[in-house]
């Protein structure tokens, strides 16, 4: 969310941005939210000069009543100025009820006005405008089928879709055995890997308000995404990031406290609205999946360092597993309203191939500590403090890149050394048909 003094003073500029997202229809929100904010401000105005003149009036009719012992025509004078004392009550009361309504309509609006994105962000209107960056790591076409994830999954007797359609539906899943295990463990790898980078290791809410989803998304997001639990001012997360940056709603953060690093482990759950594929047999899209998150609050001056930092980390970690990536640059219509800048890490599918995205980095700048009312005391005063999120893995997707880039020939699965200690000291994974 954009301060409403920003919009004031540039309306052209929020204007032009709003095209440079390809959302033209909300063009006539920024002329509408100014007009707004003018009788609001107006409405302000009128209602402090009333109160301001309440005080003195009170002590008018003070002045007046005292006179009137001596002289009761200072009565009838008194009289009038009560009458304009209740006639100014009755008009601030007007005032302050319309102050609350327009300020409704103001906020209303500038929810759904755009973050003024970056000037390094590709222009495009949708993902297929993304830029292929650089690539880390050779992609590999072997010279044997690699079948399709489930078919692998399902060779280690490790996932039973058929059952988890009975129990819940599509787009959920049972894991099973060593595929389950090596599910933990690359969670459990993923998050030592963030403590080591001195990211600090936490368990959120798996649920929170809605005044939290609100300050962290945009209505769109949250319309395709969130499940909602009835009779109650609650959603589950789609992402820990949510939770995470939700910490800080309404919180002073001392300036020597930035950067705040955290690494997060959450079950995320997800309507993947309009999702392609939800029906088919597979785990890319579900509704239910477990994710270690990034997430960091720092000063507005540091937050694209941690943006170049944190997707970085991605890429580290995913060619310690022996699975090349490649960054991609979200375009001006593929980015959330909320975002300044964001990328994907793509790992590469040797079965398709070609990249799929398996994490999304993204630098929001202050528009989520605006909508959450976050703010940094600093030496020169209040400020609002920058928020990124990324992520550091987040299976079964990831798995997906996993086995098909460590399946050999003969239908083993390798495991990369820095991951045997999870798997109790296992060199390869054994299919059991």
């Amino acid at each position: 969310m954009l301060d409403i003094k920003f919009i004031r003073e540039n309306p052209e500029a929020v204007k032009e941005n709003i095209k440079k997202k390809f959302q033209e229809h909300k063009l006539p929100l920024v002329d509408q939210v100014i007009a707004l904010d003018e009788e609001n401000r107006a409405a302000m105005t009128e209602a402090n000069e009333l109160r301001a003149s309440r005080n003195s009036l009170s002590k008018q009719i003070g002045m007046l009543m005292g006179q009137a012992k001596k002289d009761p025509s200072k009565l009838e004078e008194a009289e009038a100025v009560k009458a304009q004392v209740k006639a100014n009550a009755d008009r601030l009361q007007e005032l302050e009820e319309k102050e609350a309504k327009l300020a409704e309509e103001i906020r209303h609006i500038m929810l759904q006005i755009p973050n003024i994105i970056d000037p390094s962000v590709p222009i495009g209107p949708d993902d297929s405008c993304n830029v292929e960056v650089q690539r880390f790591g050779e992609p590999v076409i072997p010279d044997f089928e690699i079948p399709y994830h489930t078919q692998i999954m399902e060779s280690f007797d490790g996932i039973d879709m058929d059952s988890a359609g009975r129990v819940s539906g599509n787009g959920f899943y049972y894991l099973m055995g060593d595929i389950a295990r090596l599910h933990e463990a690359v969670l459990a790898y993923a998050r030592d890997f963030m403590i080591g980078k001195g990211f600090t290791f936490c368990v959120p809410p798996f649920m929170i308000h809605g005044n939290v989803v609100e300050g962290v998304m945009s209505q769109t997001e949250m319309d395709a995404m969130m499940y909602k639990i009835e009779g109650e001012d609650l959603y589950l997360i789609g992402t820990s990031e949510h939770s995470m940056i939700g910490k800080f709603i309404d919180q002073i953060i001392p300036e020597d406290k930035l950067p705040q690093t955290l690494t997060s482990y959450s079950p995320c759950f997800r309507k993947e609205k309009g999702a392609h594929g939800i029906e088919e047999r597979g785990v890319y899209r579900i509704h239910q999946f477990e994710k270690q998150e990034m997430v960091v609050v720092c000063k507005p001056e540091d937050s694209m360092k941690w943006y170049e930092q944190m997707w970085r980390y991605s890429v580290e970690l995913f060619r310690s597993l022996d699975i090349p990536v490649r960054q991609l640059e979200c375009c001006s219509g593929d980015l959330a309203d909320l975002k300044v800048k964001s990328c994907d890490i793509e790992a590469w599918s040797p079965r398709q191939q070609k990249y799929f995205e398996v994490c999304s980095c993204s630098n929001l700048g202050d528009a989520q500590a605006r909508r959450l009312k976050m703010r940094v005391k600093g030496e020169k005063g209040m400020y609002l403090p920058h928020t990124l999120n990324n992520t550091v893995v987040a299976p079964p997707r990831m798995l997906i890149a996993f086995l098909e880039n460590n399946l050999q020939a003969d239908g083993t699965v390798n495991i990369p050394a820095v991951l045997r200690p999870y798997m109790g000291g296992q060199e390869k994974l054994v299919p059991k048909h």
